[in-house]
């Protein structure tokens, strides 16, 4: 089964631990800290949408990317809801397509590591640069090598629910640096009775001097990395990071 269609209609009951609220104020702090306190901002990977829509109560107009059918749906339950304008596209940020530019991309939840091959991430990042306004930032998270190596690889997590359950088994190659994610599901239906789903995750650890390296394959500026939710470089215990890079190329009106 494909990543992120049954596991869909329980990543928000699943995730109720993410300090979301955090997490957008952080963000928005680093966007304030480049100049980006308002406009149009798009969200690659942006899920169920949840930081879609906390950047959307900021005052940021805000456009969605995720390529899960199932995930987009929620999203736009979630924005039937709440009544917030925002857009979501349902594209591959691989080859996602706007109709101009915005102020700032955002891409959150590590969502950057499922590019498992370099050329994709240089990729998205020319398409990144096309899109930004003269000057735009796109700021990203990242799961860390480290994180993989030491904190989650090999490791098997169960948990159970009251209508759900799941048993999250990871392989971290070395070799490769690709963290597969297993992922099976148990999902109750009726009674007593329960539905099994399996669906498999990539994702690929990237060092900071790779990053680096596609930045300027793809035209941009490397601005700089933080160690998650600082102002402080990354060290080497670092398990998440954030990177910040500049749009670079276009000539200003």
């Amino acid at each position: 089964m494909d990543a992120y269609t049954a596991l869909a209609s329980v990543y928000d009951e699943w995730m109720d631990n993410v300090p979301y609220e955090e997490w957008a104020e952080y963000l928005c702090g680093l966007l304030a800290d480049y100049g980006v306190k308002d406009g149009l901002v798009l969200e690659l990977g942006c899920g169920t949408g949840n930081l879609t829509e906390l950047l959307a109560r900021r005052g940021y107009d805000m456009i969605g990317v995720d390529q899960s059918e199932a995930m987009l749906q929620a999203a736009m339950e979630k924005r039937a809801r709440s009544g917030l304008d925002i857009l979501y596209l349902l594209q591959d940020m691989r080859e996602f397509e706007l109709y101009g530019t915005v102020a700032a991309v955002v891409s959150l939840c590590d969502t950057m590591n499922y590019l498992t091959e370099y050329e994709d991430l240089v990729a998205t990042l020319k398409l990144v640069n096309n899109y930004l306004d003269p000057g735009g930032v796109f700021i990203f998270d990242l799961n860390t090598l480290y994180e993989y190596r030491n904190v989650i690889g090999q490791d098997t997590i169960a948990e159970t629910r009251e209508d759900s359950g799941f048993i999250w088994e990871n392989y971290f190659d070395e070799e490769s640096r690709i963290n597969e994610y297993c992922l099976t599901l148990f999902l109750q239906e009726e009674g007593d009775l329960y539905r099994r789903c399996d669906e498999v995750h990539y994702q690929r650890a990237y060092e900071l001097e790779e990053i680096r390296r596609a930045a300027a394959q793809a035209g941009m500026e490397f601005v700089t990395a933080y160690d998650a939710f600082t102002r402080e470089a990354p060290g080497e215990e670092s398990e998440r990071i954030y990177v910040i890079l500049r749009e670079r190329g276009k000539k200003l009106p």
